[in-house]
């Protein structure tokens, strides 16, 4: 069984001047640690996939089963706690919390998540360590360098140790030499700790290091490489 199936999956967004069209029946399954891109140009529907594979938002046709189970079967309350136990996200721009510290923005889904704190500090500070913030802990985000605060965000991403990370874009905001060496932390942890990834990229250089790219166009799958 795929971690992941991803079935007739279709998104219109209703405005004034009509209906937008933007998924128009996407068919795609994602295994275990697979470690997979997905590309095209802007407007393709890239990251509303995205949103909808974490549960940001609803699907207007379709199902998406993780482990064979339908999430949007689930209640509002049940999807919520799907997300915060099963999904990691990090995005383009950190999204972290600016009045709090490092090591407070990543342990905060597990206090959201019920996690007392005394059980969650080891594993934020290992993470921490792990992906080159010691002696950052402490640090807020303003005080960090932008590859910094996208390391951060990684963190946050891993501490529910969920099913998938979803990453929108992770390296776009950051310089080249940055960003690769960002994109090489994905890999290494999809490498050593067998984590599954989802990455929207518009960068084919980076894309080609994944196991499996899809490429978007016009609010459908055009290819799988």
């Amino acid at each position: 069984m795929s971690l992941i199936e991803v079935e007739s999956l279709k998104k219109t967004f209703f405005t004034e001047a009509g209906p937008i069209e933007v998924l128009k029946g996407i068919d795609l399954k994602i295994d275990r640690g697979e470690m997979l891109a997905i590309t095209g140009a802007s407007g393709v529907g890239k990251s509303t996939l995205l949103h909808i594979l974490g549960t940001l938002d609803r699907p207007t046709e379709g199902n998406i089963y993780f482990e064979g189970r339908n999430v949007f079967e689930l209640n509002h309350k049940e999807v919520d706690r799907f997300r915060n136990q099963k999904i990691g996200f990090v995005f383009q721009f950190h999204h972290l919390l600016p009045e709090f510290t490092a090591f407070e923005n990543v342990i905060m889904p597990a206090l959201i998540g019920g996690i007392s704190l005394e059980k969650i500090s080891y594993r934020a500070e290992e993470l921490l360590t792990e992906l080159g913030l010691k002696g950052r802990y402490h640090h807020r985000p303003g005080e960090l360098s932008g590859g910094e605060q996208q390391r951060v965000a990684v963190a946050r991403a891993l501490i529910m140790s969920p099913l998938v990370v979803l990453a929108d874009e992770p390296t776009g905001n950051l310089d080249t030499r940055t960003g690769d060496r960002l994109f090489k932390t994905l890999l290494y942890l999809n490498e050593s700790r067998g984590t599954t990834f989802i990455i929207v990229t518009h960068n084919e250089s980076l894309a080609k290091q994944c196991h499996r790219v899809v490429h978007m166009v016009d609010g459908r799958i055009e290819r799988m490489n």
